[in-house]
Parts: C-alpha cells; structure tokens; sequence
C-alpha cells in the first residue's frame, strides 16, 4: 500500500498536474492513507472513480453526432444514471435525432458494461451477425439491422444501438460516428 501511497504523490505532484475532481479525491485519499484513516481513504478512493467515470461519460458523449440540417438532437442526460440503478457498471450516452417531419430515433453508446460483454457473442462474430440479421456497412463498420434497430460492437469495448426508425435513416446519422476513434474515446 505503500507504493500505491508514493505513486499518488508522484502522479499528482507533477507540474502537468492540475486542480480536478479526480485528483483532489486521490491527493486526499492520499492523506486520510497516510493518517491510518482506512475508512476515509476509500471514501475519497470511490469519489475518484465516479469523478473518472463523469470525465469517461463526457467523453463517450463527444461521439454522439450532431443533428444533420433540419433535424434536433436532444441528448439524454439521465441515461446514465438508469444503468447505475440497474447496478450495471460502465457508461452510456444516449441522444434523440427528430427529422423535419417530426419522426425520432434513439442513439445509445454503452462503454465497459456487463451488456456490452453480453452482445461481443453476436456483435463480435460476424457470422454470429450474419445469422441472427442483415449487415449492413455504416462509415466502414458493420452494423446488424434486425427488428428497426442497428446495432454494432466497436473495438470490443463500445456497443452502438440506433433504433426508432428506418434504417437508411439512421445510417445518415450514424454515418457521421466516428468508429476508427471511438474505441479509445477515453484515451
């Protein structure tokens, strides 16, 4: 535990180091360590870890696309918070597109959660894909079109579901993800 003390005190007495959630709860999980104060140095152990995933979730949002001319997206600040309640880890962003026409579809990414493991055994296999549905080819990543939803698995890490209209319309907002990057949207 030692170690883990001294690489802190490295780590956030760096001059690149700046004043942030996450290390203000590391430099004083740091000094409730050094206290003895276990209990104290969890506490500010987990409010660093839910400062890391605020900045993960922020990040993962940055991929969700703008709303092509003519069209809103309404981004769903809450949607994290449904998988917390779920007792699932990870992140998840999620926005609406509404066309002119007033016709809407959701686009949810999920990062580093149970779900995405559940979905690698399809989504990971392209003839697992195959079988269970069309792939179709979206800014050069496949994509399962089954039941009005598309549905991807990217780099392993992220899962990419579009659902609530047809699928060439979803394409043209799903055109603009960045899949080459969004695998390491918290690198």
């Amino acid at each position: 535990m030692k170690n883990l003390c001294a690489a802190l005190l490295l780590a956030f007495s760096s001059p690149m180091a700046h004043a942030d959630d996450v290390s203000e709860a590391l430099a004083a999980a740091t000094t409730a360590y050094g206290a003895g104060d276990l209990n104290g140095t969890a506490a500010q152990i987990t409010a660093a870890s839910r400062a890391v995933l605020a900045l993960q979730t922020e990040r993962l949002a940055g991929y969700l696309p703008e709303a092509p001319t003519g069209w809103a997206r309404e981004i769903d600040a809450s949607a994290a918070e449904g998988m917390t309640l779920m007792g699932m880890t990870g992140n998840m962003v999620q926005a609406r597109y509404t066309d002119p026409q007033g016709n809407s579809f959701s686009l949810t990414l999920t990062a580093d959660s149970p779900l995405v493991a559940q979905m690698a055994g399809i989504l990971g296999n392209p003839q697992m894909m195959a079988m269970m549905g069309k792939v179709v080819k979206v800014a050069g990543q496949d994509m399962l079109e089954q039941d009005g939803s598309l549905s991807a698995l990217v780099g392993g890490r992220v899962l990419v579901q579009a659902q609530g209209m047809e699928s060439d319309a979803m394409q043209g907002v799903l055109g603009a993800v960045d899949f080459t990057r969004l695998a390491a949207y918290d690198s």
